[in-house]
């Protein structure tokens, strides 16, 4: 028995051509909170990944994957192990059962978006077979959506995973450190040794600059997009489990992420 990824009947608004977005950046530098801020203003509709073990964009857009019944991608996988030690299903190719799983379970379905979510890993080793697994199947799921937007993890590391290979937009979450200035140039060095291709290469500040520090950014000699403004009620709706698609209209915060995404033209 083969199983196969089944076609979604999603309706695309304009194009069919999928854009592809990676938000990256160092830790803490807000890169979930630009992808929730971001959805509101993207077409529909978006595919999103959340490559962060620690999962918080789900939280940040409304997603209780307990409730709903979904589970992680690590989690699936897991199942999946388990499954074929115990020679549950002999017939079916663990590629095969875990692409359908990965489907069934571990897809969430939302109004205008759907989101997969990697997870913490419950065995021993690397981050390869959940990796391949999802750079499989987002090959054919992505077909079905208006974006693809990847929320990374912190540092690196995670480029040199090469889930996604050919992106449109990476936004590189900036804070205003020494060490923000190097990453900016280690993310380039790597998505080139690896081979990832990109279109635009966009920096974005975050609410801690000044108008001192981020000179540094505008001098930096890559296309820099502006400023995340400050706003307490994404600080107080994370902290109540708030969905950050709720804020109000006249967020500084949503305002400023719509008028980067004007500049890289997102209408």
């Amino acid at each position: 028995m083969l199983f196969t990824l089944p076609q979604k009947s999603r309706s695309l608004e304009g194009s069919t051509l999928t854009r592809k977005i990676i938000s990256t950046g160092r830790g803490g530098t807000g890169k979930s909170t630009f992808v929730a801020l971001a959805l509101r203003y993207l077409r529909t509709p978006s595919l999103l990944v959340d490559l962060d073990p620690d999962s918080s964009l789900p939280s940040m857009i409304g997603v209780d994957l307990q409730r709903e019944g979904k589970r992680t991608v690590c989690e699936a996988l897991y199942d999946v192990v388990m499954r074929r030690k115990q020679n549950v299903t002999p017939t079916i190719t663990t590629h095969d059962l875990m692409q359908s799983m990965l489907w069934s379970d571990a897809l969430y379905e939302g109004k205008g978006f759907d989101l997969l979510t990697l997870g913490a890993k419950y065995v021993e080793g690397c981050y390869c077979a959940p990796d391949n697994l999802l750079r499989t199947t987002i090959q054919e799921l992505v077909k079905n959506y208006a974006q693809l937007v990847v929320d990374s993890p912190a540092g690196v590391e995670h480029l040199n995973r090469n889930v996604v290979s050919d992106v449109d937009d990476l936004f590189v979450l900036c804070d205003p450190s020494l060490k923000a200035l190097k990453h900016i140039q280690r993310v380039k060095h790597i998505v080139e040794q690896v081979g990832i291709q990109y279109r635009n290469f966009y920096l974005v500040a975050n609410h801690q600059f000044d108008s001192t520090s981020e000179s540094y950014l505008k001098q930096s000699g890559e296309t820099y997009l502006g400023r995340i403004e400050y706003d307490p009620e994404v600080d107080n709706y994370n902290r109540q489990g708030w969905s950050l698609l709720d804020l109000p209209d006249d967020s500084p915060a949503r305002l400023s992420v719509r008028n980067l995404l004007a500049m890289a033209g997102y209408s």
